[in-house]
């Protein structure tokens, strides 16, 4: 067998492998192979004055141990004391301090291995920064005449890393560079043309070494300029590249670097073209004024021909260089991690690319895969590793390793054959929110081996299946896709495989959205007054919104004109800078509305008696500067009826062609009074001005005197030139003809040009007069033609006209599609293919493929053939296949292909016949309940009219519903085809049923059809009443009712009215309880009281009547503002206080004052006694803070603060809010009482409690 078709034989039966959790719960404990963490990079130059650091670390269980290997060849790490490694890595520390560091160099290589495998790092080249000193030379002075070019070399010596260039002078002062002199990459200095100014005896090429931050210089080069034989001005000539073509080659991803450096007199600029394609603008840059291109991050498209062009006045000269894109390999996918099950199959890909194509070698523990020991599970192609029926013990860690001319990349990836059970990564118990409609995910991350299989339950009963409203990712994500209310609930995931079983549970809640119910509205508000802008929001109740008013999408501006009230914004005294979009945004924790207005501020209302009106109609108009194709208008304005004059407008009559019709000219600033008009030939000119303000146009001016312009040839050709066949020997030539105000003169008339496109042959023309059309008789069918129509009169021709495109006319198509196929689908559709036609017998604009189908018979039998009607489908355009859908499930269809054109179809194909297979039925043709009895129900139904493939029988559901539309349990009968009726025996007796039938086939079944239909009620005699005991007894809350009650109908109610009352009864209904509490009778009163059920035919059944009394309650309460002595306690206490305030009054006159000494007195307690700052003790506490609102959150225009969030607070203890912390964060406010002061009495009268005192009364 061909071994490609055993790997896709594999293939087909994969089970999916998955990649290592990164969770270290999940990892902790269970074995793993070693996986390289962190390694140094591939070339490595190490500074001699410093240690050598080579990283190697990984990770595995059990922990990896390292070893290393130097130039191929393992080594002893601790043989070498200048060597350390690091515990519990493999980073190597070498000292080479004072030692040869030399010795160190070469390539490296470490491995990590545990019992489970081996993982490598890459082969780390490892080499010593080297500069070089520049060697000894004597160099000896350039002498040039003055313009001549000139080159300086540095020609560095070489080190590791290469050195960076730059030219000083004897002072380090860096040489000016400019388009004249420049640096080339390789360091050396060019001059175009040297001036005198360029000669000196200090040019010093320097060479900064990175590593080792070590400079060299060159020995001072002399330049001399001669001036007794200057060269002269000379055309542009290249300098480097010295070659007349030349190559380069870069790789993939890197920066390229192409330089051009031209000399001449006067010094040339350069410019650079890609030869057949454009500069990628975004990755390119200019460099050294233009001489050096650079591109990043080089791709494939990248590679062509680069042309560098350098230019003076005297002529240019060209470059081209050649790049080649080559690539060192890279990866498309790199294998990764995998763990296996026992018995399963995995597959490591190695998907790589460059330039030249990469070769690919696979290792297993490092070991080339070809020496490894024999493993028939193994199979090796290529890039792709299948690894299949693992066990444990089986696992190892894989390398691929892909390499070219340009270097290498290599991956490892171990295979871990585990058997785990489930377990979750998911916390348990998250709440998930989110707004109504919108989509809902709720995570299951799982691990285990095998992968587990993930299920999801609703509130812990409710299987959740992919369908409409669910999906199930592959990672276990179950998505609600448009979240309900109704979605909200705990759901459980379960994840389950043969070695156990796990759950984990989540919380969702569907809110409600955030909506702006009242939008703000555009405001026009006059200067000084106040805009308020309205902004209502509805919000689920749950979440915390926070509302911002923003003014042009920023903050609002920190004046306290803008007041934020919870649903509006107000602006007081409107100013002019007050202008612009105001937009109220209300966020929750999930979502946010936002909506805008727009506020205009204009002037006030003008003082009332000032008239403002159009302007009157300018005067006086004089034609001036008079010529052959233009004339100056001149004219006086009119009244401007207090508002100024903005523009004026310029209309002209053309009593030659169109008499009366006055047609707009040209605008004019209101500034000025004459313009210079443009006119065209052959027009008998009478022009008006009207003027315009604010208001609106004036009336029209008198018109001037008449102009008249001399004919002229045409200045235009017609337009919309078209060539359209009519007939297939054909073609209409077609254009839009000139206006007589266009012709410039008279004897208009048009030459029309033609010939066909694809032949060499002149032209033909014929002149056409008074028509916009041309029949051309004659022509081969629907070939292209080439045409133009050039106007021309008695004074000459118009301009060389355009070439139009049309077509001779087209005939119907004369070949037949071939090779028409058809695929069926499934028993609805079916494609079609069919091999296009050859463009030259479609004869004419291919408009596409008409199908002609036609259902023949259904395979049941039962139908005449030819019975349905064709059904025709056309594909528009050059196409080959197309879908063919609504057809009729096992049935036998014929189909025929024809092509069409724009002038009709073509001949039909051979007809092809093909068969639909079976799908589901469409729904029973009736469904009817004939005979309904006490306790059951007849059904019959008849057969589908379509049963679109052999009908294998009938499904029934059904189920009671009661009067409030509450559905009970369903049930379900399945039936033979042949079984027709049905009769459902123990019935509720009086209750309606609601009845679904669907027909099968072994496809499924098919739409349902419903009906309903009541039980016959029961009038037989009642056996017993309905009702039984009915008992009354007294509560607090009222009176409670409760009953016995034997029949079957829910809608029960209590009813009750006043003794002796002709009242109606009061109902109040009491489904499905026997008991009800009374409330609101009325006390001392006595009442009847019933129960009662109604049936469907409105019948009511009642029980006995049953009297109630409400006790009297007595009223214990005496109004004290009645009483006596009450009276004459109040009138003492008045009299008292009155007597008190008089003493007060005059002791106060007579300039008393309360001593010291009887403050202190009155105030034994030490601890509340006032503090004064300069003695240590208590003066008045005052709350100094300055509350003022944040930028861009408001404070209310009454001075509230609204709390949307916690109002729980310290200061809420106490009934002021003066409370403050000291500087260690404790609270030092009062909580006693805040006491309003005196404004006569100032600070005398005021008194703080102690912070002791309050925090005690706080305790």
């Amino acid at each position: 067998m061909d071994y490609r078709v055993v790997l896709l034989i594999l293939l087909s039966h994969v089970t999916s492998a998955f990649e290592v959790p990164l969770d270290p719960k999940v990892l902790e404990g269970l074995p793993q192979p070693p996986t390289i963490t962190l390694q140094s990079p591939k070339d490595y130059i190490f500074d001699p004055r410093e240690h050598i650091i080579i990283h190697c670390e990984a990770k595995g269980n059990p922990q990896p141990s390292f070893r290393w290997a130097r130039n191929g060849t393992d080594f002893d790490v601790k043989s070498d004391s200048k060597i350390v490694m690091n515990p519990g890595s493999g980073t190597l520390d070498i000292d080479i301090i004072g030692g040869k560091a030399e010795a160190y160099e070469g390539t490296y290589q470490c491995t990590a291995e545990n019992e489970h495998g081996k993982a490598l790092t890459n082969k780390i080249v490892i080499r010593q920064s080297r500069s070089p000193l520049w060697p000894k030379e004597r160099n000896e002075a350039m002498v040039r005449q003055k313009g001549a070019p000139l080159v300086l070399r540095c020609q560095p010596p070489a080190g590791l890393p290469p050195p960076v260039i730059f030219w000083m002078d004897n002072n380090f002062q860096r040489l000016q560079l400019d388009e004249r002199v420049s640096q080339a990459l390789n360091g050396d200095l060019y001059f175009s043309n040297v001036l005198p100014e360029d000669a000196r005896d200090d040019y010093i090429c320097y060479a900064r070494f990175p590593h080792t931050q070590t400079i060299q210089q060159k020995q001072p080069i002399s330049v001399v300029v001669l001036d007794n034989n200057p060269q002269g001005e000379r055309r542009p000539r290249i300098l480097l590249p010295s070659e007349p073509t030349s190559t380069k080659m870069v790789l993939k991803g890197v920066l390229l670097q192409l330089e051009c450096i031209a000399e001449g007199l006067p010094t040339p600029d350069v410019s650079w073209q890609k030869v057949g394609g454009e500069l990628p603008n975004n990755r390119m840059a200019l460099h050294n004024f233009g001489k050096i291109l650079q591109i990043s991050d080089v791709s494939e498209s990248d590679a062509g021909d680069y042309r560098c062009t350098a230019k003076n006045k005297l002529g240019l000269v060209h470059h081209v260089i050649k790049v080649a894109v080559k690539a060192a390999p890279f990866w498309i996918s790199a294998p990764k991690n995998l763990i296996l099950a026992p018995n399963e199959t995995g597959i490591l890909t190695c998907r790589v690319n460059g330039s030249p194509k990469p070769k690919i070698s696979w290792f297993v523990n490092g070991v080339p895969i070809e020496n490894a020991a024999a493993d028939r599970s193994r199979k090796v192609d290529e890039d792709t590793v299948i690894i299949s029926n693992v066990q444990i013990g089986s696992s190892a860690v894989y390398q691929c390793n892909a390499s070219n001319e340009f270097g290498y990349v290599m991956a490892n990836a171990f295979v871990s054959v585990l058997a785990e059970p489930p377990k979750m990564l998911t916390p348990p118990n998250q709440v998930y929110q989110v707004i109504t409609n919108r989509p809902a995910f709720l995570d299951c991350s799982s691990f285990g081996s095998p992968i587990p299989t993930i299920s999801w339950f609703k509130d812990g009963r409710i299987s959740i299946e992919n369908g409409d409203q669910y999906v199930i990712h592959e990672n276990g994500t179950l998505e609600i896709m448009v979240a309900q209310v109704l979605n909200t609930g705990k759901y459980t995931c379960v994840a389950t495989n043969n070695l156990g079983m796990r759950e984990n549970s989540v919380n969702l809640e569907v809110k409600e959205p955030t909506r702006i119910l009242e939008q703000p509205k555009y405001k026009v508000v006059q200067r000084g007054m106040s805009a308020r802008f309205d902004c209502k929001v509805k919000h689920d109740k749950s979440l915390i919104p926070i509302m911002t008013w923003l003014k042009d999408r920023g903050e609002l501006p920190d004046d306290e004109r803008f007041e934020v009230d919870s649903d509006s914004l107000t602006i007081k005294n409107v100013v002019e800078g007050d202008e612009g979009t105001y937009t109220c945004m209300m966020k929750t924790s999930l979502d946010q509305d936002s909506a805008s207005a727009v506020l205009t501020v204009v002037e006030s209302t003008p003082t009332p008696g000032i008239f403002y009106g159009k302007p009157d109609p300018p005067t006086d108009l004089e034609l001036t500067d008079q010529a052959e194709r233009s004339v100056q208008l001149t004219w006086t304005p009119g009244d401007e009826n207090n508002s100024p004059i903005l523009s004026f407008l310029v209309q002209y009559e053309d009593s030659l062609h169109h008499k009366g019709l006055w047609v707009n000219l040209t605008e004019v600033d209101g500034s000025k009074t004459t313009t210079q008009l443009e006119l065209s030939p052959y027009v008998y000119y009478s022009f008006r001005v009207l003027a315009r303000n604010n208001v609106g146009y004036s009336e029209p001016s008198n018109p001037s005197s008449q102009y008249r312009t001399n004919p002229a040839a045409p200045d235009e050709n017609p337009s919309n030139v078209q060539g359209v066949g009519t007939k297939p020997d054909n073609m209409v030539i077609s254009w839009m003809p000139l206006t007589g105000y266009q012709a410039n003169g008279p004897g208009l008339k048009y030459k029309v040009h033609w010939k066909r496109r694809d032949m060499d042959e002149s032209w033909s023309s014929q002149n056409v007069v008074d028509k916009s059309q041309l029949v051309v008789d004659g022509t081969p069918t629907y070939v292209p033609y080439e045409i133009k129509v050039q106007a021309l009169n008695d004074y000459g021709n118009g301009p060389d006209p355009e070439i139009a495109i049309g077509y001779s006319g087209e005939d119907v198509p004369l070949s037949a599609p071939e090779k028409v196929q058809v695929r069926v689908q499934d028993g609805t559709l079916a494609e079609v293919h069919w091999k296009p036609v050859n463009a030259s017998s479609v004869r004419g604009q291919l408009q596409g493929y008409k199908v002609t189908y036609q259902k023949l018979r259904g395979l049941l039998g039962g139908e005449e053939e030819g019975q349905q009607r064709e059904k025709v489908i056309v594909f528009s355009g050059d196409q080959s296949h197309g879908q063919i859908p609504d057809l009729q499930p096992f049935s036998i269809y014929r189909l025929s292909i024809k092509v069409l054109n724009n002038k009709g179809e073509g001949p039909s194909s051979s007809n092809q016949t093909f068969e639909t297979p079976e799908g589901v039925p469409g729904p029973p043709s009736f469904l009817n309940v004939i005979s309904p009895g006490l306790d059951s129900l007849s059904l019959e139904w008849g057969p589908p009219v379509n049963n679109n493939g052999r009908l294998t029988g009938y499904t029934l559901r059904y189920q009671p519903v009661n009067q409030s539309a509450e559905q009970g349990f369903v049930h379900e009968l399945n039936f033979f085809a042949n079984e027709t009726a049905t009769t459902l025996d123990h019935l509720n007796t009086s209750m309606l049923y609601k009845f679904y039938l669907s027909a099968r086939t072994i496809k499924g079944s098919g739409p349902t059809i419903t009906e309903e239909a009541f039980t016959a009620m029961d009038t037989a005699p009642t056996v017993g009443p309905a009702f039984g005991a009915v008992n009354a007894s007294l509560a607090e809350e009222g009176v409670m009712i409760s009953w016995e009650y034997f029949g079957h109908h829910k809608n029960v109610a209590v009813q009750y009215t006043l003794e002796n009352s002709k009242e109606d009864w009061t109902k109040e209904w009491v489904n499905g309880t026997h008991s009800h509490m009374i409330k609101g009778l009325k006390p001392g009163m006595s009442y009847k009281v019933r129960v009662v059920a109604t049936d469907e035919a409105e019948r009511m059944h009642s029980s006995k009547e049953v009297p109630v009394t409400v006790p009297a309650v007595p009223n214990r309460q005496v109004d004290i503002a009645t009483q006596g002595w009450f009276i004459g306690l109040m009138c003492a206490i008045a009299l008292l206080i009155l007597v008190l305030l008089i003493v007060c009054f005059i002791k106060r006159n007579k300039g008393g004052k309360y001593p010291v000494k009887e403050k202190e007195d009155a105030h034994q307690d030490p601890e509340i006694q006032p503090m004064k700052e300069d003695d240590g003790t208590f003066g008045e506490y005052s709350d100094m803070e300055d509350h003022k609102p944040l930028k861009g959150s408001r404070t209310p225009s009454n001075g509230t603060v609204r709390r949307d969030e916690s109002d729980d607070s310290l200061v809420d203890y106490g009934e002021g809010g003066d409370g403050q912390f000291n500087e260690d964060g404790s609270f030092i406010g009062q909580y006693s009482g805040k006491k309003e002061k005196d404004t006569h009495e100032g600070n005398e009268s005021s008194e703080a409690p102690s912070p002791v005192n309050a925090m005690n009364s706080f305790v």
